[in-house]
């Protein structure tokens, strides 16, 4: 089979590999169907995952078929349509039981890291039975696409943020995570949500989707100041910091009104400073880390009732075999690319 991998120098490369087989009784292999590259993916060609193994074959965000599965896989069967976690779990571990699969002492992010990944024909999932959701019928692969990583990021990031009836929640950053983010915030309740960018294509992007009720960038107006005028001089009652730049992670406590939650789900390629002096007495609570998508069948029902939709951040469509062209041209955000949907055949 076809498959991306990526070496120790960074360089990605298409290469050909023996389709994968079944190597534990929770196993499954799936057919990709429809697969895109995240963030992350960039982080481990650039070396800033150091627990990512060389060789691996890319990719943690990918639908796919069912066409085999090991003995203890009860809730999947061959044909089944379903959607990927970008987190591997055992379901059965202390983290696990207390819904923190993102630490699972068993997985965790191990797809496309540390064991192959959906960049590729075929794909062997650890522990399907936990890993895989099933994708409802009036559900197409393209609006699955997103819901095992950046959709259950965006979910847990307004998850995060404790969020009640009418809250006004500010999203730094309109690229995927935080568009998703955006969507999530106001399905659970949110009755002021604000983009924030300096691109004022990603913001153009929410705005023409009705993600948000305010768009501003940093570089057109003072922030504190616009955040202040919509919350009465209090600030922003949750915060998801989704942007990961130089500056985000402080712009974003500053719009943060006095005990607000600031949830913090970028993922930065270098160590971020929180100056606890300057934010003395805001009674600030900071939520961080990695994202523990554990909603993902839920997220799926939304989707299937008509509450979420993401099919909007697929902008370009590749076969496998343009895959590193489309790694350049999403990784350069050429031609405003936002997302790009990999498919077997173009």
């Amino acid at each position: 089979m076809k498959a991306l991998v990526c070496h120790k120098n960074g360089r990605i490369e298409l290469v050909e590999k023996e389709i994968p087989k079944i190597q534990d009784r929770r196993d499954a292999v799936i057919k990709v169907t429809m697969a895109s590259i995240c963030t992350s993916d960039l982080h481990i060609m650039h070396g800033a995952v150091p627990r990512a193994v060389p060789d691996t074959v890319l990719g943690h965000e990918y639908v796919g078929e069912v066409v085999e599965l090991g003995d203890d896989v009860k809730n999947l069967k061959i044909g089944d349509r379903v959607s990927v976690n970008c987190i591997t779990f055992c379901g059965e571990c202390y983290f696990c039981k207390r819904g923190f699969i993102n630490n699972c002492i068993n997985g965790g992010w191990e797809l496309g890291c540390r064991i192959d990944g959906g960049h590729a024909e075929y794909s062997r999932i650890p522990f399907a039975d936990c890993s895989l959701s099933k994708i409802p019928d009036n559900v197409s692969d393209k609006s699955a696409l997103f819901v095992g990583d950046i959709l259950a990021s965006g979910y847990w990031g307004a998850e995060l943020c404790e969020i009640k009836q009418g809250d006004t929640i500010a999203v730094m950053g309109s690229g995927p995570v935080g568009m998703c983010a955006m969507e999530c915030a106001k399905v659970l309740g949110a009755g002021k949500v604000i983009a924030i960018d300096f691109n004022e294509n990603r913001l153009d992007v929410a705005r023409r989707n009705k993600l948000a009720d305010y768009f501003f960038n940093p570089e057109k107006c003072d922030i504190e100041k616009e955040i202040k005028l919509l919350t009465k001089n209090r600030g922003a009652d949750g915060v998801i910091e989704a942007a990961g730049g130089e500056n985000t992670l402080e712009m974003s406590w500053k719009i943060a009104r006095p005990n607000a939650i600031v949830a913090v789900v970028a993922m930065y390629e270098k160590p971020q400073t929180i100056p606890l002096p300057d934010m003395y007495g805001k009674n600030l609570i900071f939520k961080t880390g990695g994202v523990d998508a554990v909603h993902c069948d839920k997220i799926l029902e939304l989707i299937a009732a008509g509450k979420i939709s993401t099919d909007f951040l697929v902008t370009h469509t590749f076969s496998l075999d343009n895959i590193v062209e489309a790694y350049r041209l999403f990784e350069n955000k050429e031609d405003n690319c936002i997302k790009v949907a990999i498919v077997p055949e173009n």
